[in-house]
């Protein structure tokens, strides 16, 4: 089944753009499911724009992980939100991605996949970064999203749209 944006004149087509917005954001919200059954979760992740993937750590167990278990296909959502414009309108830009979230287990990987998310989400990545020993990475879990297609839309006033 395939729908479309019914506002063309917000839909999102430069995939840049679309890439920019998961670069820019700090969270994304997944949306996993289980026997019918929908979970939904808020993920601080790291985008490799070069892989087309997102990277996230958590914990080795839980409710996430047993869904990822029993089925691994996931949809997300990214949001930039800037508030009400001057004319009464929300104004936002909000990226949709689908992929398919797996676990890591190579060392490598992981020590890139650390990399990617501390540069994101942390105030100061350098210092972060070299506090983490890769050994110890062997023992954290750390997850990716292969992503498959991505979609996007907006709305923001000229004014908002420069704050």
């Amino acid at each position: 089944m395939s729908f479309h944006v019914r506002r063309k004149d917000r839909e999102i087509t430069d995939c840049e753009e679309l890439k920019q917005v998961l670069k820019s954001t700090k969270y994304v919200t997944i949306a996993l499911s289980m026997h019918d059954e929908p979970y939904l979760v808020s993920l601080s992740h790291g985008y490799d724009e070069e892989k087309n993937c997102l990277y996230f750590h958590c914990a080795s167990e839980g409710k996430k992980l047993e869904f990822l278990k029993a089925n691994s296909r996931v949809w997300g959502q990214a949001l930039l939100d800037f508030g009400v414009t001057e004319k009464c309108d929300y104004a936002y830009t909000s990226v949709h991605f689908s992929g398919k979230m797996t676990l890591i287990d190579d060392l490598v990987e992981k020590q890139h996949a650390m990399e990617v998310l501390v540069r994101q989400v942390s105030i100061n990545p350098e210092a972060t970064l070299s506090k983490i020993k890769p050994e110890r990475l062997s023992s954290v879990t750390m997850g990716k999203i292969d992503i498959d297609y991505m979609s996007g839309k907006k709305h923001q006033s000229p004014k908002t749209a420069l704050q």
